[in-house]
């Protein structure tokens, strides 16, 4: 995917190449173009762009494969964000001046623009060597999103969060949580044949946000309750992120919040009888794994 990444951008470079000498303007109206810009949609087109990131975490959920979890984790984490990033937004930038504005797409082509963009740049022969790439960049994706919710779930399963007996065992000759996996391929499935790749991608957004504010919510408050060793500078950035996912979360359609909403409410009910009313720990504490 890498080399295929490569290809693109010297198609890019050559086919900006032929078109001949542009203004400064047409380089900076990705950035900005007063005509097209709106608010509106730029800010959700951010919470759906933000998909891109989503998964950077399921690196967290293999501290148990790891050598060195303490450090590779935590670096693993921080470079997959950082190198996406700058890549998506070199990729972004190139498509943007290679499809100007004002054409846009048709609601058939919408959900892979960017192959008809490779298809200006680099002829057929790069339109298809990008859909096939799409397609093992998916596979690759789902494959690992499976693995780490698969972990996820047994984790939570080996703690009685949720029915230990389906989610937290190991098929006995693979030592894989194989319930969890073949649980989370048959709803994906179902959710690929049933809605649109933008309402889907809403969805795990919207699960995505609602986990992320929690988790900075929960560095806010230990690092509150730190009174020793509390520094006012490590408040600011989990209420930065924060601020920053509940803005995103409120910019995801009405549809998809509604939906995220009840499913968060069958979790929370679900969440109460386990507890015995909140009551109780959720979380049961486990031995350690022998797998």
């Amino acid at each position: 995917m890498t080399v295929v990444i490569v290809i693109f951008f010297i198609a890019a470079f050559r086919y900006l190449q032929h078109q001949g000498p542009q203004s400064a303007k047409f380089y900076t109206h990705p950035f900005y173009d007063p005509v097209m810009f709106s608010p509106a949609a730029l800010f959700s087109g951010t919470s759906i762009a933000v998909l891109t990131y989503m998964g950077f975490d399921g690196i967290t959920t293999l501290s148990e494969e790891a050598k060195n979890p303490r450090r590779d984790i935590l670096r693993a984490t921080v470079l997959a964000c950082l190198i996406t990033g700058v890549v998506a937004s070199l990729e972004v930038y190139a498509a943007q001046l290679i499809w100007p504005r004002g054409e846009g797409f048709s609601p058939q082509t919408v959900d892979t623009a960017y192959a008809y963009v490779a298809g200006r740049a680099g002829g057929p022969l790069l339109f298809h060597l990008i859909n096939s790439t799409l397609l093992l960049a998916n596979i690759g994706s789902g494959m690992g999103a499976q693995l780490a919710s698969a972990r996820l779930l047994y984790g939570m399963g080996r703690g009685k969060a949720i029915p230990e007996k389906f989610f937290g065992v190991l098929e006995p000759r693979r030592r894989i949580p194989a319930n969890n996996v073949v649980l989370i391929g048959a709803v994906a499935l179902m959710g690929a044949c049933a809605i649109s790749y933008t309402r889907g991608a809403e969805l795990l957004n919207f699960g995505a946000f609602v986990a992320f504010m929690g988790v900075n919510a929960a560095a806010f408050a230990r690092e509150l309750r730190n009174e020793p060793r509390r520094r006012p500078l490590h408040l600011v950035s989990p209420v930065t992120g924060f601020s920053i996912c509940l803005f995103l979360w409120w910019n995801l359609s009405l549809q998809a919040k509604l939906f995220g909403i009840l499913c968060l409410a069958v979790a929370m009910a679900y969440a109460a009888y386990a507890s015995h009313g909140f009551r109780d720990g959720l979380l049961q504490s486990e031995a350690p794994a022998q797998d």
